[in-house]
């Protein structure tokens, strides 16, 4: 049987693990730690209230319950693979439910962002492309320059492999977690993360420290 690209992928996942009343476990786990780390890197990136952002990947709305608060009313807007995931956490974790229309949750499967709009000014992909090959990422970039014209930063996080020798193996990132070449969650060389990010039309850089089980975080810049 061909193993699917990411746990996510599996037939059924998301429904049984929903009916187990696991909305927060699936999506990583350290539900609060993780959030803050999102709200706080979002902060220093210059996200402001009047400013629309884009969470892709918002799973169960981690992020979302947190930073809906500070944006103006509507001015968040979320996609995942699974509507469901996204429903449940507007359910259980949103605490004032008229500071955003559920019509702002978008079902997206390929990264297609259909129904969204083009003056998003920020968008954060927490621990996506970490369980996706790297094409995944070659072929979502450039949809996030092109549909989003007034973008001002885009926010994503990553695995690393320190160089092609280690990349074609199993390898233990600084937090302890095990990523691999050709499973999730995956590793990729800095060289081609960021020359996937330029080709889009971005400028980007990877920053430091580490972030929650060993992730980097790549900054990038329309140009």
């Amino acid at each position: 049987m061909t193993r699917p690209i990411s746990p996510y992928h599996a037939p059924g996942f998301y429904d049984q693990a929903l009916a187990q009343g696991r909305h927060r476990d699936i999506v990583g786990g350290r539900w609060e730690e993780t959030g803050l780390v999102q709200m706080q890197l979002l902060l220093a990136a210059g996200l402001d209230p009047h400013h629309r952002l884009l969470d892709i990947g918002a799973g169960s709305l981690r992020l979302g319950c947190r930073v809906v608060p500070y944006l103006l009313p509507d001015h968040y807007w979320a996609t995942d693979l699974s509507g469901a995931l996204m429903r449940r956490g507007y359910a259980e974790e949103l605490s004032d439910k008229a500071r955003l229309s559920p019509d702002h949750l978008i079902e997206d499967a390929d990264f297609d962002f259909t129904g969204l709009p083009a003056d998003i000014d920020y968008a954060i992909a927490f621990a996506v492309f970490t369980h996706l090959p790297l094409t995944f990422l070659q072929q979502a970039l450039p949809k996030i320059r092109r549909r989003f014209p007034s973008l001002q930063k885009l926010l994503f996080t990553v695995f690393l492999a320190p160089d092609a020798a280690q990349a074609s193996a199993a390898l233990r990132q600084p937090d302890g977690v095990v990523t691999h070449p050709n499973r999730a969650p995956y590793h990729h060389l800095a060289k081609d993360v960021l020359a996937a990010t330029h080709a889009a039309g971005f400028a980007a850089q990877l920053s430091d420290p580490y972030l929650p089980r060993g992730q980097r975080l790549c900054i990038a810049l329309p140009c």
